[in-house]
């Protein structure tokens, strides 16, 4: 995809808010999909520890704790 397509589906990520339990059972907001072009789009926030090497030990914490956010084509899962 293009700047311009990527730049339209990072705004849908930031705007995200359609949560509901077939998405957000356990209610952290972490992951959403919606259909942008055609295309089934999932996006996911992991937390990590500040090496991310490992998870964080507290993701409440941002002190230890460095989170990544992964958009990817739902066909690349």
């Amino acid at each position: 995809m293009g700047w311009g397509d990527q730049s339209a589906i990072i705004r849908q990520v930031k705007e995200f808010d359609a949560f509901d339990e077939g998405n957000d059972s356990w209610g952290e907001h972490d992951f959403g999909a919606f259909e942008f072009k055609g295309h089934k789009i999932f996006w996911k926030i992991d937390a990590y520890d500040r090496s991310c090497a490992n998870g964080s030990p507290d993701p409440t914490d941002p002190a230890v704790t460095c989170r990544v956010v992964t958009i990817m084509l739902a066909s690349e899962y």
